[in-house]
């Protein structure tokens, strides 16, 4: 494993790096804060001859993925970045982007939706995309965000993958803090990520129709096609993660988990939350004993039910924390995905929803004592007093 020198960075000036270590062909971009500081590096690298690619600035986020899609299918690497309202103008593209199978990376620097107009953190952006066929990472630092962005593409090209891949980071905790990062050489990178060898790209001698119209008779079986590839996506993640761990001597799972080993119960979280989390939990644990323990999900779709499943299956409570929520739903989407998870494998514990942070709003260290004694109350009673909580709410 190669040294390299630890540098002091800005998250989306990680990714940038990330990206450019990548090789990528072609980024596709429109600006949006709070990611607009990635491609904006990106372009600075292209123009100085640092990376040699096409930087397409798009008219609006839906040409960004959209040119993204034609390159990628073409044979290139392929990158673009983008936030909030940025990324529901994809929407449309997102979905033709994976059943068209084109490999695409993309970061999602999650902030929230109009309206009112907001461009702090807030996991909306990206759980109204959870169910369009692409993969889903998040990260929790800044380090996560670097790393797991060359995780993306080993995976999204993988010959038995072919699917898009999104890196969410927190809008401004992570995008915009300055955190250390250990980067890999150009050399350990350039060997885990060699250039893309494409088998279905375009050929106008050998013509192959993308996109094309599908009726009654053959849709469902285009769509199960997609099921098969993305769960296929779970089955490859620990290969490609093993291969990065070697050149850079990070482990990366479907979770990562903290202080659960003999924990009462355990708080789940995406993102950079989970920092914060793991500071408190381990105070309480020392000085009061507190048996809880907390977790993250790196990989949200495909979810990784069976290793959360383990996890929770010994514990006598979870409070799942979301960043979102769905409006005259049962809870938020990471909690409807954790009790829809227990009632199918016959976990019976009590399990409450916690929303907050919406807008960006602060989640202290203070609300994070309260959150884990919380789950330590609901563990030694036995339940809770309500399945959803607006964390911190006026009223």
């Amino acid at each position: 494993m190669a040294q390299v020198e630890r540098l002091a960075i800005l998250g989306d000036e990680a990714v940038a790096l990330a990206v450019k270590q990548s090789n990528v062909d072609v980024i596709a971009a429109y600006p949006i804060t709070p990611q607009t500081i990635i491609v904006e590096r990106l372009s600075e690298f292209v123009a100085n001859g640092e990376l040699d690619a096409a930087f397409i600035q798009a008219e609006s986020e839906h040409s960004a993925i959209s040119i993204c899609v034609g390159a990628s299918l073409a044979g290139a690497r392929v990158y673009t970045s983008t936030a909030s309202q940025g990324l529901a103008l994809m929407h449309e593209i997102l979905y033709a982007t994976s059943s068209m199978r084109a490999p695409v990376v993309m970061t999602i620097v999650n902030r929230a939706l109009n309206a009112p107009l907001n461009i702090h953190c807030e996991h909306s952006d990206v759980m109204a995309e959870r169910d369009s066929g692409w993969v889903h990472l998040f990260a929790t630092n800044v380090q996560e965000a670097y790393d797991l962005t060359f995780v993306a593409f080993k995976l999204s090209e993988h010959p038995d993958v072919l699917l898009p891949v999104s890196v969410s980071m927190d809008a401004f905790i992570l995008s915009h803090s300055i955190e250390p990062l250990t980067p890999i050489s150009d050399e350990a990178a350039a060997k885990y990520l060699p250039p893309r060898k494409y088998e279905y790209e375009i050929d106008f001698d050998n013509p192959i129709t993308y996109g094309t119209m599908a009726l009654p008779d053959t849709y469902m079986e285009f769509k199960m096609q997609l099921k098969e590839a993305v769960e296929k996506a779970k089955q490859i993640f620990p290969e490609v993660t093993k291969e990065y761990e070697k050149i850079s001597g990070r482990k990366y799972d479907y979770l990562d988990t903290y202080l659960t080993e003999d924990a009462d119960a355990v708080v789940l979280v995406l993102g950079s939350t989970y920092g914060t989390l793991k500071t408190v939990a381990k105070r309480l644990r020392e000085q009061e004993g507190l048996k809880v323990g907390v977790a993250t999900l790196r990989m949200f779709r495909p979810f990784p039910e069976e290793q959360l499943v383990d996890l929770l299956k010994d514990m006598k409570a979870v409070v799942v924390m979301d960043r979102s929520y769905s409006y005259g739903g049962l809870g938020a989407p990471f909690y409807t995905d954790v009790i829809g998870t227990l009632y199918r494998n016959g976990v019976r514990i009590p399990a409450k929803n916690v929303v907050y942070g919406l807008g960006g709003r602060d989640f202290t260290l203070k609300d994070a004592e309260a959150v884990l004694k919380m789950a330590a109350k609901g563990a030694r009673e036995g339940g809770f007093d309500t399945h959803v909580q607006w964390w911190e709410v006026r009223m």
